[in-house]
């Protein structure tokens, strides 16, 4: 179960980084001055589903079927002290943490927004922001906890 989990997993990342850019582009380029729904809302929406599936995919992963954070919680003073556990055990977890909530945050604080342009700004700093965190969570080849681009 663990492997198609895990594939799984890997293979939404794509999708939330995919919904991440689309957001940011479409709140940027939405240059409306009326608060109605619009295409800004719907890939915010998007994103914000995506990263919910992701957690919950990722939660399975880190408390019930990982070997890596299995191995981390058993010391976790020496898997602060290997890089790649210390990845998956904090790092990782932390950062989709932050981006899950900059997403729900900047939803929330966009409906509470007076001005389009404010709910505009308030969309786009969070949903930059959120995708920062994801490219920064991310276990890209190359590093000390580096998985393939593309599982099969």
């Amino acid at each position: 179960m663990y492997p198609l989990v895990l594939m799984l997993h890997s293979w939404l990342r794509w999708v939330a980084l995919v919904a991440g850019v689309g957001a940011i582009a479409t709140t940027a380029a939405d240059r409306s001055t009326t608060m109605r729904t619009g295409r800004s809302d719907l890939w915010g929406l998007g994103l914000m589903i995506t990263l919910d599936i992701q957690m919950l995919v990722g939660l399975l992963l880190y408390l019930v079927l990982s070997p890596f954070t299995t191995e981390a919680m058993r010391d976790f003073g020496a898997a602060m002290k290997n890089p790649g556990l210390r990845f998956f055990a904090v790092e990782h977890v932390a950062l989709m943490f932050a981006a899950v909530i900059l997403v729900h945050v900047g939803r929330v604080m966009a409906r509470k927004a007076r001005t389009a342009e404010e709910k505009r700004s308030r969309l786009l700093i969070c949903f930059v922001l959120a995708t920062i965190a994801m490219l920064l969570a991310m276990p890209w080849p190359g590093m000390a906890s580096g998985r393939p681009l593309f599982r099969l």
